[in-house]
């Protein structure tokens, strides 16, 4: 029988525990981002009816912000039973959280039909979504990390990551597959409801294969020696506070850029440069599906090169195609070749240089005892200004840029300065860190 404490003892359940953590992932983001895909082509017209098209676009970004907003909570929350009682039994409740608020989204009616309740139900249903997606996230990449050899750590914890892009690859093909094959005015009707309510049939599959799976075997290890922690969070920020910071800081890029381009660049070629929806998302979707194969080869690359190396390049490069991408997509004319190029190779190529390695880096921030709090914590606090914020401060800066892009590049390479400078820091930590061992050694 396998020994959940052994590691390393049981390759066939490693792998078992990577496909669950990938699957669950795909499901929960695709959740998520469904509601971002929308907030700007639906929620807006339906929930947030008013004259300025700019205001009803913020407001209905606003929604999308509460999500992130709310992901802290679900972080502590689940980061702190995570730690105590396991990661498994965590990420079954993340994902039936996530699971019946996003097809509740689906069902609720519009302001036409109630009022003031339709923006409200949709708030309550977004603030569930974001604290079940703060909890699953850490504890996806934790059941991989945790299993993984080693030598192979970024690879295993990128294998989940690969979920944000198969989630919204799978969130912008549902819903650019029923506009185009709905007219305008049953899609608003009707159409994008449909892609919401499937999320029911996603959950029956995530579940029963989560529920397939084993404890990882360095928390069983805290389990069986009784070193859990009584209150994880307050350990993480008392006893690693540089750490907390440090992993907030290089997530800044990752959120900023993401919302920019997978988010707001809908909005903006649709409105700005009258695309079309389809279009717009297509070039989204393809970005998502070379992620799939980026993401692991970057999170192999940190294995090799070093995670921090890897980061701190990642981050300036990602920030520099920010301007080189809305270039091509302003002086496009129109050629869709040329504005899904000018998605796909930032979005699809460079940001997988930050994604691939980011959850191994965070774990190797803090001990097994409060890992799934402390990941947790830096990843969904630091979403709040990172993330939820970015579509709104971006459609702002597009409205005194006076439609032109550029402010919202630079937003984007403050983002990237900060986070490159977080990794070396990060870095430099861990090389003190390993110096005193390594000279204690060859005394020895």
């Amino acid at each position: 029988m396998h020994d959940p404490t052994k590691k390393g003892k049981d390759p066939k359940e490693a792998r078992r525990v990577v496909t669950a953590s990938l699957i669950g992932a795909t499901i929960e983001w695709y959740d998520f981002f469904l509601y971002g895909v929308v907030a700007g082509i639906v929620f807006n017209k339906l929930y947030f009816p008013v004259d300025d098209p700019m205001v009803s676009t913020m407001l209905a970004y606003g929604t999308f912000a509460v999500g992130f907003i709310s992901r802290p909570l679900g972080g502590v929350i689940f980061g702190h039973f995570g730690d105590k009682i396991g990661r498994k039994s965590m990420l079954v409740m993340t994902l039936m959280i996530m699971g019946v608020a996003t097809v509740l989204i689906g069902l609720v009616p519009t302001y036409d039909q109630i009022g003031i309740w339709a923006p409200i139900l949709l708030l309550v249903l977004r603030v569930a979504q974001g604290i079940g997606l703060g909890g699953e996230w850490g504890g996806a990449v934790l059941m991989a990390f945790e299993y993984a050899p080693k030598e192979k750590r970024g690879l295993y914890a990128s294998i989940p990551q690969i979920g944000l892009a198969l989630g919204l690859c799978m969130a912008s093909g549902v819903v650019a597959l029923l506009s185009s094959m709905l007219s305008d005015e049953q899609f608003l009707s009707w159409g994008w409801r449909v892609a919401f309510l499937l999320s029911f049939l996603l959950v029956v599959v995530g579940m029963y294969i989560r529920l397939s799976v084993m404890e990882t075997p360095e928390f069983a290890k805290v389990k069986a020696s009784g070193q859990e922690v009584k209150l994880p969070i307050k350990e993480v920020i008392t006893k690693s506070p540089g750490n907390v910071l440090a992993g907030m800081g290089a997530r800044y890029i990752d959120g900023v850029f993401f919302n920019v381009f997978g988010v707001f660049s809908i909005a903006y070629l649709t409105q700005t440069l009258n695309l079309s929806r389809t279009d717009a998302l297509l070039g989204v979707m393809a970005a998502a599906l070379v992620m799939v194969v980026t993401i692991p080869l970057f999170g192999r690359l940190s294995d090799r090169i070093g995670r921090t190396r890897i980061y701190f390049w990642g981050s300036l490069l990602t920030g520099l195609s920010a301007f080189i991408g809305f270039w091509f997509m302003k002086h496009s004319d129109g050629n869709m070749l040329i504005v899904w190029l000018s998605i796909i190779i930032p979005f699809g190529v460079f940001y997988a240089a930050v994604y691939g390695p980011e959850a191994a880096l965070f774990c190797e921030l803090f001990d097994a005892r409060v890992r799934y709090t402390g990941i947790s914590f830096v990843y969904q606090f630091s979403g709040i200004f990172a993330g939820g914020l970015t579509p709104i401060i971006a459609t702002y800066l597009l409205s005194k840029g006076h439609g032109e892009p550029w402010l919202i590049c630079a937003y984007v390479m403050f983002a990237a300065v900060v986070s490159a400078l977080s990794a070396s820091w990060i870095g430099r930590r861990q090389q003190a860190a390993v110096q005193p061992l390594q000279s204690s050694a060859r005394r020895a």
